[in-house]
């Protein structure tokens, strides 16, 4: 009895040691170094330069609330715990950021600490801000103070149940996986081509492309931020009922058979010559930021990613193969999935597959089609989807969705025939995998279930 006793006091000890431990790494203060020499006198030069930054960094599309003000925050951002609701990033100096100092703002942007110490959480993108350069952090403050309106709007509260929203935990996950405020920004010198170290600059930085395209830890940590591994950008987090899409070079699920042109078309317009499907989150970006960088940034960020080796793993793969399209030409059907093809697919995307460049995706070969995960196309063909339109291409275009006509069993044969038709060679789908992502889309559609499920 004295021994258990023993132990378990033990124990006790050792639990509270750590409790206590981690407590203190957390609340033990954050140092970061003064920018404050890089403040300029906010001529109209540096604030058109933040206001560009801030497209590049795609900062109006959380910081504004369907239907609010620009910048004044209010929107739900679903997370794991919870309605994370962004903040009033305006000048107004009650509610929003007008008492920032230059210090204040970079420590907030790159290093996730807002003016009162506490830690951010990551759903501000600042693993990846901490990229960004002196330079383009006092212009970005420069257009905040001087280029945008101050609007009166409190923070919403709530969003996160306690003991969920208590925030010491989270400044422990900062210091474990966020860079270091001690690290430098970006290196472009690791580039022996300017465009390419331009482009790097875009995705890594203000883009902040790996925090969807880069799969994360079981912690939420992204598995690199960087092309020092060859599993940043490839791929794989669930948003919004949606894949993100690998970006690095596998030739069948990536960017390996797009062009430059392909690139820079697709985060113009968000339309291409058929090589992927575009999907609603990715749609958000194109229509805040991408189309509006300007065409040698473009370049430059298509030409990056055209650097990027091939993703690790077994993948699908695609060799051209008319047989398909030859069987459903001639009405030689060889499944119930190429009948269904036929009914519901072909008037668009055609009996061989090859769509309608800059409207209708092809199927043969497409990028989107041969990702490892079906989840995007499970709920593209049950629930529709579109592309909207963009200063480059106006007109709105749209898929309907097929399920209310299209039982689990039958999508689950419709996209096994797509997956491995015309040359695709990618894995079937199955009737479960449908009625989960059916089962999922019904509850969120009722508001039961967060975006990232």
């Amino acid at each position: 009895m004295k021994s258990a006793a023993r132990l378990l006091l033990t124990l006790l000890a050792i639990a509270l040691i750590a409790f206590f431990g981690a407590l203190g790494f957390a609340l033990l203060p954050t140092h970061t170094r003064s920018i404050a020499a890089h403040a300029s006198a906010a001529g109209e030069s540096s604030i058109e330069h933040g206001r560009y930054l801030a497209v590049a960094a795609d900062c109006i599309a959380c910081h504004t609330a369907p239907g609010g003000r620009p910048f004044a925050g209010g929107l739900a951002i679903d997370s794991p715990v919870g309605a994370i609701y962004s903040t009033n990033i305006t000048p107004d100096r009650a509610s929003g950021i007008g008492q920032f100092t230059l210090d204040d703002f970079d420590r907030a942007v790159r290093h996730g600490i807002d003016d009162e110490g506490v830690t951010l959480y990551p759903a501000m993108p600042y693993p990846s801000y901490a990229r960004m350069s002196d330079e383009d952090i006092a212009a970005l403050y420069d257009y905040f103070m001087h280029g945008v309106a101050p609007v009166a709007r409190r923070a919403h509260t709530g969003g996160i149940p306690w003991p969920l929203s208590i925030r010491w935990p989270v400044a422990i996950w900062r210091k474990l996986f966020a860079p270091s405020p001690n690290a430098p920004p970006f290196n472009a010198s690791r580039y022996a081509d300017p465009e390419v170290a331009r482009g790097a600059y875009l995705v890594q930085g203000p883009g902040h492309c790996g925090s969807c395209h880069t799969p994360r830890t079981l912690a939420l940590r992204e598995k690199a931020l960087d092309d020092s591994s060859n599993a940043y950008l490839a791929g794989g987090q669930k948003i919004g009922g949606w894949i993100a899409v690998n970006l690095r070079g596998n030739a069948a699920d990536g960017l390996g058979s797009w062009s430059k042109d392909d690139i820079v078309e697709t985060l113009r317009t968000a339309r291409n010559s058929g090589q992927a499907v575009i999907g609603a989150p990715m749609n958000d970006v194109i229509v805040h930021s991408t189309q509006y960088l300007n065409d040698t940034d473009l370049r430059a960020i298509a030409a990056y990613l055209k650097t990027l080796t091939p993703a690790p793993g077994d993948r699908a793969r695609f060799a051209a193969n008319p047989a398909t399209a030859a069987a459903l030409a001639a009405g030689h059907e060889a499944d119930r999935g190429a009948e269904l093809y036929v009914d519901n697919c072909a008037a668009c995307h055609r009996t061989d597959g090859q769509g309608s460049p800059k409207a209708f995706p092809k199927m043969a070969g497409n990028s989107s089609v041969l990702a490892e995960d079906p989840g995007s196309l499970i709920s593209l063909v049950l629930a529709g989807s579109s592309l909207p339109g963009t200063q480059d291409a106006p007109s709105a275009l749209g898929m309907p969705g097929f399920g209310w006509r299209l039982s689990n069993d039958e999508v689950a044969q419709l996209l096994t025939f797509i997956r491995t038709g015309w040359g695709n060679q990618a894995a079937s789908v199955s009737a479960a995998e449908v009625a989960r992502i059916r089962a999922s889309l019904d509850a969120r559609a009722a508001g039961k279930l967060s975006s990232n499920d």
